[in-house]
């Protein structure tokens, strides 16, 4: 099995009402914004975390 895209570019397909589109320039994926910002929060999570092992 292969490593997870973490999209390193993305951009915005879509618009509606208050949520914004976007797709990965890597691997096609498409999912909202805030799914986006939730996995770079995950991402940042998961330094901090390793940075702090005894």
């Amino acid at each position: 099995m292969s490593a997870p895209c973490k999209h390193p570019v993305v951009k915005v397909v879509s618009r509606e009402d208050n949520v914004e589109f976007v797709e990965c320039q890597s691997c096609g994926e498409v999912f909202d914004s805030e799914e986006f910002s939730d996995i770079a929060i995950e991402e940042a999570q998961d330094v901090d975390d390793s940075s702090v092992e005894d």
